[in-house]
């Protein structure tokens, strides 16, 4: 199969994962603690594959100081536009519906972000891409039940939450396209750097997004920690083993 169809193939699955807690948000019944555990297992994910996967196999390239940079620019772009999307919503949140497509490009960021690094992977090695798209499935469906959850308790209309749904697709096609056509055939430096850019980039939003929303659901619940190491322990075990 050509490689490429092979990468999107790949992105397929974080897309899926997205659309399908999109389903499970229009007909499970909402409540705060479900968008708590589905946002702290969404977090245990990404943290996991970060740390198992993405760091330890960009810091055995040199110079180190291009890597550790590299994480630290993806945690300042992450920072950036989200303020930028704290602007506009404070500038149009609250006027009609244009709040729900301020929220709408805040996930797309970070779909797209999780394309770029199925991409990237991929042309590190095919298995690294396999294994990334793998590991985003378990954070990206809990991140479509809560994100079509918050549309649903905003009052948008089924038609639309599915139609919303459907088009993260894009960004994650979108993203693993970019990482792909860029880094084949770059050297391996320039790839780890992007990965780790990457990296920073999903750092940045768990701490900055995920577990701060999560506990805006509910502030103490005995569960939330245990959700995850739960996340954090699905992503080791599938890299263990797929390694």
């Amino acid at each position: 199969m050509n490689e490429y169809l092979l990468v999107l193939l790949f992105a397929a699955l974080p897309a899926l994962g997205n659309f399908a807690g999109g389903l499970l948000a229009e007909f499970v019944p909402l409540s705060r603690l479900a968008l708590n555990l589905a946002l702290y297992s969404a977090a245990g994910v990404v943290v996991a594959v970060v740390a198992v996967e993405l760091i330890p196999r960009a810091l055995e390239a040199e110079p180190a100081w291009a890597i550790v940079g590299a994480f630290v620019l993806g945690g300042a772009f992450y920072t950036a536009v989200d303020w930028g999307i704290q602007r506009l919503n404070d500038r149009f949140g609250s006027e009609g519906g244009a709040g729900q497509w301020v929220i709408f490009f805040g996930v797309s960021v970070d779909l797209f972000s999780d394309g770029i690094m199925v991409g990237t992977g991929s042309t590190v090695a095919v298995g690294l891409g396999l294994l990334l798209a793998l590991g985003q499935v378990p954070s990206d469906v809990p991140e479509g039940f809560s994100t079509i959850a918050n549309f649903r308790r905003g009052g948008v209309t089924r038609r639309t939450r599915l139609l919303l749904s459907a088009a993260f697709a894009v960004p994650i096609f979108l993203g693993a396209t970019v990482g792909y056509w860029t880094m084949k055939g770059q050297p391996e430096l320039y790839q780890l750097m992007l990965l780790t850019f990457t990296a920073g980039v999903l750092t940045t939003l768990v701490i900055e997004e995920l577990v701060p929303e999560a506990h805006e659901e509910v502030a103490d619940s005995p569960l939330s920690p245990v959700v995850f190491v739960g996340g954090f322990a699905l992503f080791a075990l599938i890299s263990a083993y797929l390694e």
